[in-house]
């Protein structure tokens, strides 16, 4: 799968002839050389997978071309073949980074094992560099010993062995990435890649090419050829987070390799076969974004095989102190801070507040009362921050009936658009700028954050042509 653009190196015409012939019917790009500058013309011009090279060549020494490869930022791996093989040579060709090394005469079936290994250790290669980009989310175990808990562990064991695609839906924070890290981990697939995909965090223009990958040159900046998180995923999982915020043109893509399990890289026409297990989560009720026309029917039927909804932590608050006394664990651990526990009252507070957070909600109130607690190690109500937000929720009405804290543009009471504008930049204010965790704050997708963003520019800059004209 990963290896598709193969070069052979070898001055013998009917070797090379009879690999180039063998790999072109296991359907590879084959360019064939017989020099060592005819093989730099290739690597010059495109990039390749994989060579299999010669060690004797008329013009030098393939261990030359090897240790060239090293230092191409693109380089194909390397299999050496030579009919005067040695323990010095083989030992010396490792060192320069050949990924195997065969011994002629060779024959076809040692070709195919070489070839899936390269393939294996291809793939391994990208989905390892795709997860040291992705940040750690820490502990993944799901706590709880409320029923509705208990109820999702059993629901996960007993759909977790099979191949089919699961839906999990629940509000903002509720730990639907947790559900499905653990339908992973007691799968057959656990020792596969699992690869996720934050829909909502990707430009448009970018999803296509984040799912499928893209070929060199189709599109400006493409400069090199690219997996996608499908093809990185083969063998494995993919997690499809918050998945109603794909564009209806990838939603009808999507289908596709839901339906076929094929798809073609942006810019190619070679179809690429993946055997992946989906995961999809969403806090939206895509049943009523189907009836909206907002999503497609026929998606939502291949993504709903198996429903799951995660409980709100207001469904299973006899899960709070635990949840609390192990984030109490985990953070003071994390800031180097020796924290006892809750005080009573504290506790109380954190069992009466509604959470409309979720868990996110109840860590982030853990984490600042860690961080504020002073010597005693006790966390007390004052360091939780709660109290004071539910006195603000009381604020007296003010004379004009209007929303306290909200003034509308003519002095009076506040249309919709103007409450919800402020509501907007008042959660850009608190993530500083950060659309993304301000979007997540506002339970909305980034993408409807950023046209409403947009319609604010466009309805300022229209005032102020019009202050203009009228001047």
């Amino acid at each position: 799968m990963s290896i598709e653009k193969i070069i052979v190196l070898e001055d013998d015409a009917i070797v090379r002839s009879n690999l180039e012939n063998f790999l072109r019917r296991q359907r590879f790009d084959v360019a064939s050389a017989g020099t060592l500058s005819a093989a730099r013309d290739f690597l010059n011009r495109d990039n390749f997978d994989l060579i299999f090279m010669d060690m004797r060549l008329p013009d030098g020494e393939g261990i030359d071309l090897l240790k060239e490869l090293q230092s191409r930022p693109q380089r194909p791996l390397a299999v050496v073949m030579t009919g005067f093989g040695t323990v010095e040579s083989a030992v010396e060709c490792m060192k320069n980074g050949s990924f195997d090394y065969l011994i002629k005469p060779f024959s076809m079936e040692q070709i195919e094992v070489t070839l899936r290994k390269a393939q294996d250790f291809n793939q391994l290669l990208k989905v390892n560099t795709l997860l040291s980009q992705e940040s750690d989310d820490g502990e993944s175990e799901l706590l709880g010993r409320s029923p509705a808990m208990e109820t999702l562990r059993s629901l996960i064991r007993k759909v977790a062995r099979t191949q089919a695609t699961v839906l999990i839906q629940g509000e903002s924070g509720t730990g639907k990435e947790l559900v499905a890290r653990a339908f992973y981990r007691e799968s057959p697939r656990a020792n596969a890649p699992f690869i996720k995909v934050n829909c909502a965090a990707i430009p448009e223009n970018l999803i296509e090419s984040e799912f499928f990958g893209h070929e060199k040159g189709s599109f400006t900046g493409a400069l090199t050829k690219r997996e996608g998180r499908f093809e990185l995923a083969h063998g494995g999982t993919i997690l499809l987070d918050e998945i109603s915020e794909i564009s209806p043109a990838v939603q009808a893509k999507l289908l596709r390799v839901l339906q076929e399990r094929e798809f073609e890289r942006v810019g190619g026409s070679r179809t690429i076969k993946v055997d992946v297990r989906v995961i999809a989560t969403t806090n939206r009720n895509l049943e009523e974004s189907v009836a909206k026309k907002e999503f497609r029917q026929d998606l939502f039927f291949r993504l709903n095989v198996v429903p799951v909804s995660v409980p709100a932590l207001r469904e299973r608050r006899e899960d709070i102190s635990l949840l609390a006394t192990e984030f109490m664990r985990r953070l003071g651990r994390k800031h180097g801070v020796h924290i006892k526990g809750f005080t009573d009252a504290a506790l109380r507070i954190l069992n009466e507040h509604s959470w409309p957070g979720n868990v996110r909600e109840l860590q982030n109130v853990v984490e600042r009362a860690v961080i504020m607690c002073g010597d005693t190690g006790m966390l007390e109500p004052e360091h939780l921050g709660l109290a004071a937000g539910q006195s603000n929720s009381a604020a007296a009405p003010v004379d004009n009936g209007a929303v306290p804290g909200v003034l509308s543009s003519s002095g009076g009471f506040p249309t919709l658009g103007e409450l919800e504008k402020q509501h907007i930049i008042a959660a850009l204010d608190r993530c500083k700028g950060n659309r993304t965790h301000a979007a997540k704050l506002l339970d909305v997708s980034i993408r409807t954050l950023r046209n409403k963003l947009h319609e604010y520019n466009d309805t300022s800059s229209k005032s102020g042509e019009d202050e203009a004209a009228e001047a």
